[in-house]
């Protein structure tokens, strides 16, 4: 008998490509395409830069322009002719001293010639003194060694001829070739500041139409975030970049005054190299210090003068990066330690010692291109100073490594600025829902759990005494140019959590809380326990076995007022939870039901809502629901029976002892 034919199969389908492995390969030519770009066009990719850093200078001194109603061409004009004066008078005073320098080197030859040679008797004399004692003690313990004999058949040479001098004279230069001998030196640096100019002219004059560009450009699909981004990052950029030069032109005077009053050539010149090398953050001006201290080692007539530009140096470096820097844009620049390090090598390797100026601007401006921009989000986080993960990942990633200790010290840190109901809602809450994720998805394994809880339950207790009040708003720090976006300048007012005052509502008021059944929950219910116990409830903490089917008629419910069941399972509205809700309520009608942590868009907690009082969200809203169903009860007079366990067992009363069991479980 023929068997009748199974469903039909559905045919194969031809899968494409990975697309996250066609983008990676895509980003990573595009990436060998800019690097070959930057190298090879270095020539012409270095004016714009330049004047794309010139524009963010001179941008807020336009805007101060066309507030006393310059107009936008004239302002531009104004302030680009400025800045061309000061480059001027920079390069005429580094030109001045360079020639008065080479002018006077052999009026130093005697001074370096002495120290050359003092330091030849302290080094290269006194080894030469010691081989020759050595030598000669080594001749008197070793036996007279016999003369050699005198070669008869070789008569003694005759003198070497001496060689003919030969004379190359080079012909007279024309007129031509010595105007383009002096010139060709000048040449290219004044077309590059013309290049610069040009630009910066136009940037300035075009700079709402090239953001609209760049709007379009990356941030057409959110214009209010793209505009608002830029607008604050070219703000923040200018007033950085403004912050930085000044600093780094006060440090360059300090340095040019101390070393003309201790009498070093050339005091001007180092002071401009060091506040051009200012910019490569931590050995930018140690740089241009020990050009300054060889310089004074070899033409000082004694010693006095190195010691005193290494004092100089250093006194100028920590007064301007310690006190100064933290005043004007607060302690951090928006860039890793990293960060400047492989940006000052980078960008040497492709533009020489330019790039080794421009290095930490540059890579700030990606940085901030990357905090705004999501395709370019991987440079915030490569280079960008702010913790590549969020505190609720640390959380988890702290929890996943059994390292509980310093999970407390970042939570430590986070309540000087929140509440413990807040720092378990944003950290915590999120952390764990982190976990029980993946053991949904089975990539916890059973030690990994073991560790989970255990840790958790370490900073859980850790926290007993931490006390919930509401943080107060206080002044933020002046943030760098690199950061987020502003505020109002201040921290968001936390609302203070909800608390019930035994005292003044006449009772004491107590909450069942029921943990439920997956891996986690036990955690979450412990959490909920202690926020309830901080807000003037007393609750008692109970497992779901105790609440299972078979269990259940063993649970006396009489004189329950306010059951709260805390799960994560909430969210995805199990079948077992519903049918938990449902005997709770059948059993307790006039108890307040409250059930957390579900999702807005969960589809229990419209079944809450209709079978109980109220569903929560979070530790915060589970708080308040409480706090006023107790309220209510005060008004009402329902008395608290507690829970009764016909075995004998105690409920658990607080986050401790739950903390106990566990263990021993």
């Amino acid at each position: 008998m023929p068997q009748a034919p199974g469903p039909r199969r559905p045919p194969a389908k031809i899968l494409p490509p990975d697309a996250s492995g066609v983008r990676a390969l895509a980003s990573l030519v595009t990436g060998v395409v800019v690097i070959c770009a930057l190298y090879f066009g270095r020539a012409v990719m270095i004016p714009i830069i330049l004047a794309i850093l010139l524009s963010f200078l001179l941008a807020p001194f336009v805007d101060f322009l066309r507030r006393l109603r310059f107009g936008q061409v004239p302002s531009v004009i104004v302030a680009v002719v400025i800045a061309l004066s000061v480059l001027t008078a920079v390069g005429a005073l580094i030109g001045a001293q360079v020639a008065q320098l080479a002018g006077d080197l052999p009026k130093y030859q005697v001074a370096v010639e002495r120290k050359v040679d003092a330091v030849q008797k302290m080094t290269v004399g006194r080894a030469d003194e010691f081989l020759g004692r050595a030598s000669r003690a080594l001749k008197r313990l070793s036996p007279a060694r016999e003369q050699e004999p005198k070669n008869e058949d070789n008569p003694a040479a005759s003198p070497i001829d001496q060689p003919m001098p030969v004379e190359v004279h080079e012909p007279t230069p024309t007129p031509l070739e010595l105007a383009q001998r002096f010139l060709s030196p000048v040449i290219s640096p004044l077309e590059t500041t013309g290049i610069v100019l040009v630009v910066a002219v136009f940037i300035l004059l075009q700079r709402e139409d090239l953001r609209d560009r760049l709007i379009r450009l990356f941030g057409s699909r959110d214009l209010h975030r793209a505009t608002t981004a830029m607008d604050e990052a070219a703000r923040r950029l200018s007033r950085y970049f403004l912050a930085q030069l000044g600093i780094n032109v006060g440090a360059g005077i300090v340095i040019a005054i101390g070393l003309a009053i201790i009498g070093v050539p050339g005091a001007l010149l180092f002071g401009v190299m060091t506040a051009l090398l200012r910019f490569v953050p931590y050995v930018g001006t140690w740089i241009a210090a020990i050009v300054a201290v060889v310089f004074a080692a070899a033409v000082g007539p004694g010693w006095a003068m190195l010691v005193w530009t290494i004092v100089i140096f250093a006194a100028t470096d920590i007064i301007a990066g310690q006190v100064v820097e933290p005043l004007l844009y607060g302690h951090s620049t928006g860039l890793s330690p990293f960060a400047v390090i492989v940006a000052a090598i980078f960008w040497s390797w492709i533009w020489g010692p330019i790039g080794l100026v421009l290095s930490t601007p540059l890579t700030l401006c990606l940085v901030i291109l990357g905090r705004h921009v999501d395709r370019l989000e991987f440079l915030d986080v490569l280079f960008g100073d702010r913790p590549a993960l969020t505190p609720a990942e640390n959380f988890y990633q702290r929890l996943l490594a059994n390292d509980p200790d310093e999970a407390l010290v970042q939570a430590e840190s986070l309540l000087k600025e929140r509440s413990l109901i807040a720092y378990y809602d944003e950290v915590a809450l999120e952390g764990l829902r982190y976990a029980h994720n993946d053991v949904l998805r089975g990539v916890v394994t059973a030690d990994q759990l073991r560790r989970i809880k255990e840790s958790a339950l370490d900073i859980i207790e850790g926290l007993e005494d931490a006390e919930d009040t509401a943080v107060t708003a206080v002044p933020k720090e002046e943030l760098p140019a690199s950061f987020d976006l502003p505020d109002d300048g201040q921290l968001p007012h936390e609302l203070p959590p909800a608390r019930f005052d035994a005292e003044k509502e006449g009772h004491t008021a107590s909450v069942l809380c029921i943990a439920g059944r997956s891996e986690l929950d036990d955690l979450a219910a412990s959490i909920a326990v202690q926020l309830f116990r901080k807000h003037g409830l007393h609750a008692d903490l109970a497992g779901y076995e105790r609440f299972s089917r078979g269990r259940f008629g063993e649970v006396d419910l009489a004189g329950v007022s306010i059951i709260c069941v805390v799960s994560f399972d909430a969210a995805e509205s199990p079948p077992y939870l519903r049918n938990l809700l449902r005997r709770l309520h059948q059993r307790a009608p006039l108890a307040e039901l409250i059930v957390g942590l579900v999702f807005p868009e969960s589809p229990l907690q419209g079944e809450v809502l209709v079978r109980t009082s109220s569903a929560a969200v979070s530790f915060r809203e589970l708080v308040a629901a409480c706090v006023a169903a107790a309220r209510r009860q005060s008004t009402d007079g329902v008395p608290w029976a507690g829970l009764d366990d016909t075995d004998g067992e105690a409920a658990l009363s607080g986050p401790s002892e739950n903390v106990a069991e566990l263990r021993n479980e």
